[in-house]
């Protein structure tokens, strides 16, 4: 008796062919999923890494406000005779353009040519002088910047260069005290009358993505100016 060699049925291969497409559908589904969340971790990671950059920066420059040298009294003898100013209010804030201006120590001499450098032998004498400039036998050099950070069109701009991009809020507040001989703060201000009160700032920095991958994430650090807590 003769066998009839059988195969596969129409039914039997589309059976087979929606399992495999179901299989196909998976595994996309698993690789997409899996490249969502690298995105998203990725897109994270890199508004950390911006925040922790610059609130970083800031607070080695905020500690270092009104650190002019060795000696509390210093000439000026700048080219623009505009050291003396900036000494007397070496952190200002301007609220409507969101704009911080810092007089500081550079932090490290990695800072580029200074705006001001203090020569000083720690006893008697302390002249401010524009720019960069060598110091004589017997004197110390102490490079002083001030720096402008201002956000504009979403950029945290430092001077006329942007070093943090999709800027989404750049607030400050500063604790004062209620006399220019005190340490303590008693209060918080987004805009202070008298910069000499000023002994700490709070910053917080909220980054967005403009991929809209992740929510926007706020950042906020408290740091406190060295050279004002007697």
């Amino acid at each position: 008796m003769k066998h009839r060699a059988r195969g596969f049925g129409l039914i039997e291969i589309m059976i087979s062919l929606l399992l495999g497409l179901l299989i196909v559908a998976g595994i996309i589904q698993i690789f997409i999923s899996a490249k969502n969340t690298y995105s998203t971790q990725n897109a994270s990671a890199a508004m950390q890494e911006d925040a922790r950059f610059i609130l970083t920066k800031l607070s080695q420059e905020i500690r270092m406000v009104g650190m002019f040298g060795c000696l509390a009294t210093v000439t000026d003898a700048s080219a623009k005779a505009d050291f003396a100013a900036a000494q007397a209010t070496p952190i200002r804030w301007d609220n409507a353009t969101a704009k911080l201006t810092l007089v500081t120590a550079d932090v490290g001499n990695n800072g580029g040519t200074p705006s001001w450098t203090v020569l000083s032998d720690c006893k008697s004498s302390a002249t401010a002088r524009s720019g960069a400039v060598a110091p004589a036998a017997g004197q110390l050099a102490f490079p002083i910047r001030q720096l402008e950070y201002q956000v504009v069109n979403n950029q945290l701009m430092l001077g006329g260069a942007a070093i943090v991009n999709n800027v989404d809020k750049f607030q400050l507040m500063f604790g004062t005290a209620s006399a220019a001989s005190g340490p303590v703060v008693t209060g918080y201000t987004a805009n202070p009358g008298n910069t000499d009160l000023v002994r700490s700032v709070r910053i917080t920095l909220v980054l967005k993505d403009p991929t809209n991958r992740v929510q926007s994430q706020s950042f906020s650090v408290l740091i406190a100016l060295r050279n004002r807590l007697y």
